[in-house]
């Protein structure tokens, strides 16, 4: 990890002046307007579109896809907020240009001093529907003419930008900026209202090949996809400064840039880029033209058809764009025009063959990633079109977690018997710009394992045990559980007993000697919690986090014989259970919205059943379908303390479907598929939007696209369990892996895990701070497994393992991080073990049976502990049983594995009724 100096605390974020900013006051800047809205709107009909430009400018008002009942892709309602100069509009341009000999850059925009463009004639025949030269609103001196034009291209809306150097030098362009300007403004917004008429956009910074992606937050079609027109290529994404500032409910505005070398050489010079940046030289008189084309997709599902319908690159990673070493990867491409060349960057960091093309035009390449870190993969078609595809090479699965693992109970485990605030021994966390404990910070939760951004590594160090228990680092942590936790983060006697305390750590200058808080913070502000509110139990989303960790240690020691000593089995469930019924008890404000981590109360409940608990899990059934009768009567029922969140649809779904409350689990599916899009590149496919944690949870502090935040593992569960229940759909198993596995990519080479990285092209880095990384590995850890599918294009697949055909015989070697689940999709079969590791699995396509390789007993694990399900109904596909041979213990079956070597199982089809589509 690069530890640049612009860490150091500098362009800092006052922080948001409460959690809860459904009731701040609208932002109308005190701007005269500009855009000469009271000179009317031309209306433009088009097959796809009903256009309304601005008269006087020409930039677009209103762009209303056909057949969605006036729904609008723009900002239209807020077009007078947004009338002022500074304000962007599709349609605008920005621009950085040095004439020659020249050395310093200048910079142009169509949107910084706005006056009545120059209409010219159009031309029917050329399909051109509205013309204008941009000379009258750039500075006079500006050595460049902009004519843009509005057309038809076959039917397709096309911009475009003619560029004349009408000076007698040449001119460099060293930037070139097309504003990509949507609705994604949330502010003063209903979640009904939000869900009705916004937008989120993902962008594919892909070069030739790359596009932006419009989706509606419902996830309901249509979808829009903006796409090269020519070589226009999409070569970085940056964001733009405008009065109307990003905050929790306007993630900002951006602008899709073509060439960025400008820059890569001053304000990103310090950042690694997606891209090679690039310019351009203009001589005298010469033109060149750049243009993007508006696509309608029928939905989000449909976005990749409607690009190779248009003639578009299109590349389908498996299993996605994050590649641990040792796993086979497939790439598959299609195109008209045929590969001639694949360039890899950094060289040899992943090892790429062509494979026998597959079937309907996509080609098909096999990859190993030998290198860690980022990598691009470039593919250069016959055409000259040049496609980036961005991948993520990480150590092996079970690699990387052990690394983790090793790093929390090491450099992040805490021990000081003098410490005031009683947070040791404990997981604390850490700083990596600094390679130190973050012992204090202003926002009292990080340096007081509390909240998400202080609970998140000792969940980390959980979950670790959950899946690759190690002996010596659950020593370290049943002291943190029976001497910090418990007792400590959660009260053990009293009127509180149960609740979680918001953070250990606070802020008390009169308790503490002089000096002791460190001057650098700024101790005045609202998240300096002092003594009294930091011991409140009152916030709901800690619970999940502390009733993750009693449901691992009752898994470890229920499942393994000797692996945890100091509590018994029940102790540990005890306590698991009454944690979410304090969560509803002491703290029901929040409790009523889905929580991040929710899913570990299902979990939960259904440990409760196996142990023949009735009574408790009654209890536990009745007050959670409180919560879901609530959601039950709310249109989009998964708000938060925020207007707008990506973590309640987590645990919305799992107990809306528990319940039978379907519709409303569709609901929340459609709203994660609506921010969680796939895309051939490792940052953003699978990568639930999240874009103001940094200012909760990280050292660099701003409103800015987070990637694999702990977005991308919660909602990954949710996606994962809808795809086994429908293994047709392939782009569940796509986005939910890309999700699953962008948990992983956080984890560096020496096993410290940030919290996100940085989008922002000035930085492009992991942030230095733990943070609340922790739940994003919960959702891992919860969801990892093997996925075997055969796809009716690309044939037989593994997500999570390696697969290899023989005649009939299909052969899976699972690498994912636990191997402990494995899904068959042609059978709808989920297996899963409680205790053991699957080493093989073999399919008889012949005979429709299954072998399953169990690896060797363990110290600790002398019996494997096997569930099987088949949540799918198939047809043609009948129950698959294990024989009748095993034992079962609380409803798992027992079987006795070897001392070495591998324990062979078989599973055939039976007779009688499918396994359950699900518990409860």
């Amino acid at each position: 990890m690069k530890h640049s100096p612009r860490y150091i605390m500098i362009g800092l974020v006052i922080l948001t002046a409460a959690f809860s900013i459904k009731g701040q006051r609208r932002e109308k800047p005190e701007l005269p307007a500009t855009l000469g809205l009271g000179r009317g709107l031309i209306e433009i009909d088009t097959r796809d579109f009903t256009l309304k430009l601005v008269r006087v400018s020409q930039t677009v008002a209103a762009l209303e896809p056909k057949g969605a009942g006036g729904f609008d892709f723009t900002p239209a309602d807020r077009l007078k907020e947004r009338a002022a100069n500074g304000f962007y509009h599709l349609g605008d341009i920005n621009f950085r240009v040095r004439t020659h000999g020249s050395v310093d850059w200048r910079d142009y925009s169509s949107a910084a001093a706005r006056k009545k463009v120059d209409p010219l004639p159009v031309s029917a025949e050329k399909g051109e529907l509205a013309c204008a030269d941009l000379s009258p609103t750039l500075p006079a001196d500006c050595p460049i003419q902009i004519v843009r034009t509005w057309a038809l291209d076959e039917g397709q809306l096309a911009l475009r930008f003619l560029i004349r150097n009408r000076i007698e030098t040449p001119v460099q362009i060293g930037a070139l900026g097309l504003p990509m300007i949507f609705n994604n403004i949330i502010s003063q917004r209903s979640l009904e209202e939000a869900h009705a008429i916004c937008s989120f956009f993902d962008p594919y910074i892909g070069r030739d090949a790359g596009y932006l992606q419009v989706t509606r937050l419902s996830g309901l079609g249509p979808a829009l996809v903006v796409v090269p027109e020519g070589r226009t290529s999409f070569e970085a994404y940056r964001p733009l400064s405008e009065p109307m500032q990003p905050r929790q409910t306007f993630e900002g505005t951006f602008e899709w840039m073509v060439h960025s070398t400008a820059y890569g050489e001053e304000e990103w010079a310090s950042a690694e880029p997606w891209n090679p940046p690039t310019m351009t030289t203009i001589e005298p008189g010469e033109t060149r033209s750049y243009g993007v084309k508006f696509l309608l997709s029928p939905g989000i599902r449909d976005i990749e058809e409607t690009l190779a319908a248009h003639g578009r690159p299109v590349a389908v990673g498996v299993p996605g764009y994050i590649l641990p070493m040792g796993l086979d990867g497939r790439l598959f491409l299609r195109y008209p025009c045929p590969v001639v060349d694949v360039q890899v960057e950094p060289h040899n960091a992943i090892e790429i063959r062509e494979l026998p093309p597959e079937t309907n035009g996509w080609e098909a390449w096999a990859l190993r990633g030998k290198k860690w870190g980022r990598a691009r993969v470039t593919i250069i078609y016959e055409d000259s079109t040049e496609q980036s595809i961005h991948y993520y090479v990480i150590k092996p699965a079970e690699e990387a977690v052990d690394d983790m693992g090793r790093f929390l109970m090491n450099e992040q485990w805490f021990e000081d018997p003098d410490d005031p605030f009683g947070r040791g021994p404990g997981v604390i966390s850490y700083d990596r710009q600094a390679d130190a404990q973050v012992l204090q910070d202003s926002r009292v939760w990080i340096a007081g394992l509390g909240d998400e951004g202080g609970s998140g590594s000792f969940v980390a160090a959980a979950m670790k045990q959950f899946g690759r228990p190690d002996r010596k680092e659950l020593y370290r942590f049943e002291r943190f559980v029976n001497e910090t936790l418990w007792g400590g983060i959660q009260y053990d006697h009293g009127e509180r007993k149960y609740g979680v305390r918001k953070s250990l750590f606070y802020y008390a200058p009169e308790e503490m000697p002089e000096g002791y808080y460190n001057s650098r913070f700024n101790w005045e502000t609202w998240t300096s919690w002092d003594k009294e509110s930091a011991a409140t139990v009152v916030r709901s989303y800690n619970y999940p986090h502390t009733a993750a960790v009693y449901w691992t240690m009752y898994r470890l020691a229920r499942n393994h014989t000797g692996l945890v000593t100091t509590q018994t089995w029940d102790w540990y469930l005890e306590r698991a259970y009454q944690t979410g019924l304090a969560m509803v008890r002491f703290a029901p404000r929040y409790a009523q919205h889905g929580q991040m981590q929710g899913t570990v109360f299902l979990k939960i409940l259904e440990e409760l059943r196996h142990e023949g608990w009735d009574e408790q899990a009654e209890v536990m059934e009745a007050a959670m379908l409180k919560r879901a009768e609530v959601w039950k009567q709310r249109s989009y029922p998964f708000g938060s303390e925020m207007a707008w969140d990506s973590t309640g649809q987590e645990e919305v779904y799992a107990w809306c479907r528990y319940f039978g409350y379907d519709d409303k689990a569709a609901v929340s599916l459609n709203s994660i598929l609506g921010y969680m899009p796939a895309v051939p590149h490792w940052g953003y496919n699978g990568n639930a939007r999240r874009y103001w944690d940094f200012l909760y949870g990280g050292k660099l502090r701003r409103i800015e696209r987070q990637l694999h935040h702990y977005g991308s593992g919660l909602n990954a569960i949710p996606v994962l369990t809808e795809y086994r229940d429908h293994p047709e759909d392939f782009y569940l198993l796509r986005v939910g892996y890309g999700g699953l596995m962008g948990a992983l990519s956080n984890i560096d080479q020496a096993g410290f895990a940030s919290a996100a990285f940085h989008s922002f092209p000035s930085t492009l880095e992991w942030d230095p701070y733990s943070g609340d990384y922790g739940p994003n590995f919960f959702g891992h850890a919860v969801n990892t497994a093997t996925y075997v599918v055969n796809h009716f294009e690309f044939g037989w697949l593994a997500f999570g393992g390696n697969l290899s055909r023989d005649g009939d015989t299909i052969s899976v070697t699972p690498l994912d991080a636990f191997r402990q689940r494995v899904y068959i999709a042609p059978y709808g079969l989920w297996m899963t073990l409680d205790a053991g590791r699957f080493a093989a699995v073999e399919i008889d396509l012949a005979g429709q049976t299954v072998r399953l390789g169990l690896e060797a007993a363990s110290q600790y694990t002398p019996s494997a502990l096997m569930r099987l399900e088949q949540p799918a109904s198939m047809e043609g596909v009948g129950r698959i049983m294990l024989g009748d041979d095993y034992s079962r213990e609380r409803g798992a079956a027992v079987i006795p594995l070897l001392e070495s070597g591998i324990t062979w199982i078989r599973l055939q089809p039976g007779t009688g009724d499918r396994c359950p589509e699900r518990p409860g």
